[in-house]
């Protein structure tokens, strides 16, 4: 509890993209008193840092957020890391349930521990993610049933948890269609030209349209009935 504002403290972990914006958005409207935490991690659209700074500007809490740059030796097995090509045009209509390259190793994991670090020490005992299980890329980190154990790990291994202080891990969008959650995200009344999504940003720090992320993204907004405010190379 923020004793200024007599608000719940979270941590939201904000990658300057759509799910996570739209996640930050959803947990101060549900009137939590929000810490956003971004991460440097060697990724090659490392712009999205400029976005997560953008997005914590617009929600008034610059102050509250921060950047924590990790050793990128510990995730050189991505295409979003290593110097290996970016898939391209992919139908992710027809592809496999392979886990794809841009797989980050155990990134989720990671950034929600460092959260549940942080919000120990700022006795906050909600955090939010923006993984979602519908439109995902086929990333093991973003399926209910890993927010649901790390969750318990969270409330078995903290001193908060032991001593009955319960933690919740937030996943709001977990369930939502991309579509659905850009819809989520007009009424919250969020800019979506803040945000990022491109994996492989190009000159002029324009998206580059051909990404799995990318193809999602344009997507979505098509179904979703609204026009893309960020601009493509093609």
């Amino acid at each position: 509890m923020n004793k200024q504002t007599n608000k719940k403290s979270a941590i939201v972990l904000l990658s300057g993209g759509l799910d996570s914006a739209t996640t930050l958005a959803y947990a101060i409207n549900e009137n939590f008193h929000c810490y956003a935490l971004s991460f440097i991690y060697g990724q090659k659209h490392n712009i999205e840092i400029e976005h997560a700074k953008k997005i914590a500007k617009f929600y008034h809490i610059s102050k509250r957020h921060k950047i924590i740059k990790l050793d990128k030796r510990l995730f050189l097995s991505s295409a979003l890391t290593a110097k290996q090509n970016m898939p391209e045009n992919r139908d992710l209509t027809q592809i496999s349930k392979d886990i794809p390259p841009t797989y980050v190793p155990a990134r989720n994991t990671i950034f929600l521990s460092m959260a549940l670090a942080f919000a120990e020490q700022i006795n906050a005992f909600d955090i939010f993610i923006g993984a979602n299980a519908i439109d995902y890329s086929g990333y093991p980190d973003c399926r209910p049933e890993f927010i649901k154990a790390f969750e318990k790990l969270a409330n078995l291994g903290t001193k908060a948890g032991i001593e009955g202080n319960k933690i919740t891990i937030h996943a709001p969008l977990i369930n939502l269609t991309k579509s659905d959650i850009i819809k989520f995200g007009k009424k919250l009344g969020l800019d979506y030209s803040l945000t990022w999504s491109c994996y492989n940003p190009q000159a002029d720090k324009l998206a580059c349209g051909k990404c799995d992320s990318c193809i999602i993204r344009k997507n979505a907004f098509k179904q979703a009935g609204f026009k893309d405010p960020i601009e493509y190379i093609d």
